[in-house]
This record gives structure tokens, C-alpha cells and sequence, in this order.
């Protein structure tokens, strides 16, 4: 069998290569970092299953239905029936293609914004983008030394374009990126390829397609890498290839403002699963202005509506349920924890009776007493209290994932022949992960990310 060739050593490009090689196959990985993981290993949340067995063990009333209902609602009027359904009815399956084949634990589940059943799955410490993706990058490696005839992998390649010929992909042309000597000659590898490049949240470049296609956005921060950069989609439009929805790109809710840095560019996710363990969202008066749960882009459009800045604060049961991630935000001076209510509000500089009244609003709301004006329905670790202690964090919406991408089938073939001509397929030509657009349609729910990737 001839090599195929994964470009992108994220969880997307360390999966397909794993596929691959469980098949038979041969592969060559190639990535244009110095080390492989890319954004992956910043997941903070977990991966989506539907109906897995740990759900099961936890009594969780999933179904994959369900799931493709949560997603469709998400993806609104750009839904893509079939690639929905890939995703959702797949998914049991893939977290226990990790779970079993790769030993992770991951038996916490949470509920996130826009889901009807908690169906993220993490493991009890560390961020779970980071163990998941290191648990087969570290496996990728080991059978790498061990059979190195069936797998290559090349750090610091940086893939300039994809080899065209008689309208199929034949091959890939890359450079070899060295700090000291710049790069080498233009290399070739010949096979069949699958682009895992990832998203373009980060393309600040020449060619943006952020400042292209959303100019409006182009100065917020991003919780991306500098990698970021649409490598792929701009490469598979170079032979003739068709993207998608280039204009979606995914601003979260709750990126991490460091007091010592708050104009960085670059920033920390503060996880939706702190919002999916009770934790909720302050404007600068004090006061609650959205569901916490509902979809990203809405809790977003509601922080731009309202005065910043604004704090994410958990209670201390909430933080004991999501310690590690606490702990490690705290660490890095990204979240403080306060040993009262009255201590948040002086620092706040608001009101006591505000905070008081903030609080018994969202009890009676949580108990069914009243109906929440923003129309949440679940709520965790409840009641708030002002003599409780609470891990706080002062948050800013972030470019954090691009919808946007190459145009793919539901077997993961990109299309080309231009706008429209989806059964055109280009021979050869594979993608997986953000690089693919479509998948999530208008908006992708939280845990979706690292699954699209397995």
C-alpha cells in the first residue's frame, strides 16, 4: 500500500494517522511546528459522546437523536444533514476508541451551553485536550521508533502545496523550517492526503481570511496559536477546491483576562464546563444578563449588549466539582479566589444588597420558584450564598474557532469544480478536523471540537 501523507500533527492528523496505520497503511505526518499538538492540547472542556458507556454508568439519558437535535439547533440554517449525522451517531464510538485504545480516562461528564443532556467527557485532572492528544501523540511516536517503515513523522515541515495532476492530489511539495538557516529547498512526498491544518483564528498574515471575510472581528484576541492560519483551505482553493462558510467564525464568551496583561492577544479559555458545573456571569454592576448555558455566539452578542467588564464566579461547590481547572487558572493569575460575596462586591465595587438581591434572583430561578427572564433550564451547585466563598475570573469574548472551511463529503473527501458543485470530488484529497467546513453550520456547540477531530 502507498503512504499517505497527514499534514497537521493536531488530534485531527494524530487520528487519521492512527486510522491509517490500524488499517495497514503506511503514513507520513508532517507539521510545519517544532512540536506536534497544535490547538488541541488547549481544549479545556472534553469531547462530546452520545449513548457511551460511561454515560451509561452515570445514568445519563442521551441518544445520538438527541445529540443531532442539540447540533442541528446549533448549526440553524446552516445545517448539513449528513455531516451532522456522521458527527453524532459516531460519537459514542469515538470516545470509546479512546477510552479503550489509548487508556484515558475520561469519566466526568458535564453539561455545556446549547446541550440537552451532559455529554462532554473529561477526565478528573490535567486539561482534557491535553491528555487526549498527548495519550496518541506519545502512542504515534513509540510505533514511529519501533516500525519506522510504517510511520514517519516530520517536525518543522511547513506544507506549501498540494501536487495536482490529471485532477487528482498525488502528492505534497513542503520546506523544512530551521531557526538558525530559514528554509530548505522545496521536498515532495507522493500519496494520497489528508489535511488536518486546522482553522485560521489566528491568520493575522497578509492573506487573512479573518480580515477578509469578517473584518469586523479582526482585532479581538484569539485563544489560538500562531499556526493558525488556513494553511490548508488556502491551499486546497489553490487547485481548485471549493470552502465554505468562510465568513463563520466562532467569538467565545469566555476568554481569560490576565490583570497584569489584559490587552494580550493571545489568551487562555476559561472552559464552558465552569459555566456547565454552576458557574455564572456578572456584568460590572453585579448582575446576571444571559442564560449561561445557551450558545456561544448568543452569550457573546449578550456581553457586547451589555457593560463590561464582566466576571465568570463559581460558588465553592462548583469549584470543588471543577477544581484542577481552578487551581491551574489560579496558578497563572488568570482567576482569584475570594473568601466571601461581601469580599467580591467591595472589589467589584457594587453593593452588598446588589450582590444579595443577584443572588436570591438566580436561587428562586434555580428552584423553580420563577421562571429565569434569559430562559435558563439547568442549573448545578445551587444555592448562591453571600457567606460562601468563590473562584472569580474576569472574561472577554475571543476568536477561539473557525465554521468555515474546505467543502467536504460525509466521507471526509474535499470537493472541488466551484460554488454549488459538492459532488465534484477531488480525487485523493482528504480533511479532518477544523479544516473542514460545514461540519457545525452557523455555530459549534462546546466538546463538538475535539470530537470532529477523533
Amino acid at each position: 500500500m502507498s503512504q499517505v501523507i497527514v499534514v497537521g500533527g493536531g488530534l485531527a492528523g494524530l487520528s487519521a494517522a492512527h486510522t491509517v496505520l490500524e488499517r495497514g497503511g503506511r503514513v507520513v505526518l508532517l507539521d510545519k511546528n517544532s512540536f506536534l499538538g497544535g490547538n488541541s492540547t488547549k481544549a479545556t472542556s472534553g469531547i462530546n459522546g452520545a449513548l457511551t458507556s460511561t454515560q451509561i454508568e452515570l445514568k445519563i439519558p442521551d441518544s445520538p437523536a438527541q445529540f443531532y437535535e442539540d447540533t442541528a439547533k446549533s448549526a440553524r440554517d446552516l445545517l448539513d444533514p449528513e455531516l451532522v449525522r456522521v458527527l453524532t451517531y459516531n460519537s459514542s464510538s469515538a470516545v470509546e476508541w479512546l477510552q479503550h485504545k489509548f487508556k484515558l480516562d475520561l469519566s466526568l461528564v458535564s453539561r455545556l451551553g446549547g446541550h440537552s443532556q451532559p455529554r462532554t467527557h473529561r477526565g478528573k485532572e490535567r486539561f482534557p485536550g491535553m491528555t487526549i492528544t498527548y495519550a496518541l501523540m506519545e502512542a504515534l511516536e513509540e510505533l514511529g521508533e519501533k516500525e519506522p517503515d510504517r510511520i514517519r513523522i516530520v517536525k518543522r515541515a511547513r506544507v506549501t502545496r498540494l501536487i495536482k495532476e490529471h485532477d487528482q492530489i498525488v502528492g505534497v511539495e513542503y520546506v523544512q523550517v530551521s531557526k538558525g538557516s530559514g528554509e530548505s529547498s522545496p521536498e515532495v512526498e507522493h500519496g494520497p492526503v489528508i489535511l488536518a491544518t486546522g482553522g485560521y483564528a489566528a491568520d493575522f498574515t497578509e492573506q487573512s481570511l479573518i480580515k477578509k471575510y469578517r473584518p469586523e472581528i479582526y482585532d479581538l484576541p484569539t485563544t489560538n496559536g500562531d499556526w493558525s492560519t488556513g494553511d490548508g483551505i488556502k491551499m486546497t482553493l489553490g487547485v481548485g477546491g471549493n470552502a465554505v462558510t468562510l465568513d463563520k467564525v466562532q467569538v467565545h464568551p469566555t476568554g481569560l483576562v490576565d490583570p497584569n496583561e489584559p490587552d494580550a492577544k493571545v489568551k487562555f479559555l476559561a472552559a464552558e464546563a465552569l459555566r456547565g458545573c454552576g458557574g455564572i456571569l456578572l456584568d460590572a454592576k453585579g448582575k446576571r444578563f444571559c442564560d449561561e448555558l445557551g450558545h456561544r455566539d448568543y452569550v457573546t452578542g449578550k456581553m457586547w449588549d451589555n457593560q463590561g467588564p464582566f466576571r465568570l464566579i463559581l460558588n465553592s461547590a462548583a469549584g470543588k466539582e471543577i477544581e484542577w481547572h481552578c487551581k491551574h487558572y489560579s496558578g497563572r493569575g488568570l482567576m482569584k479566589h475570594y473568601t466571601s460575596g461581601k469580599a467580591l462586591a467591595k472589589e467589584m465595587g457594587v453593593s452588598e444588597d446588589v450582590f444579595k438581591d443577584t443572588f436570591l434572583a438566580y436561587n428562586d430561578v434555580a428552584s423553580g420558584a420563577k421562571k429565569d427572564p434569559f430562559g435558563k433550564k439547568y442549573f448545578a451547585n445551587t444555592p448562591l450564598r453571600m457567606e460562601d466563598s468563590f473562584w472569580v475570573a474576569i472574561v472577554t469574548p475571543v476568536l477561539h474557532f473557525t465554521m468555515g472551511g474546505v467543502q467536504i463529503t460525509a466521507d471526509a473527501e474535499v470537493c472541488g469544480g466551484g460554488e454549488g458543485k459538492a459532488s465534484q470530488r477531488i480525487p485523493g484529497l482528504f480533511a479532518a478536523g477544523e479544516v473542514a467546513g460545514g461540519v457545525h453550520g452557523a455555530n459549534r456547540l462546546g466538546g463538538s471540537s475535539l470530537l470532529g477531530c477523533v
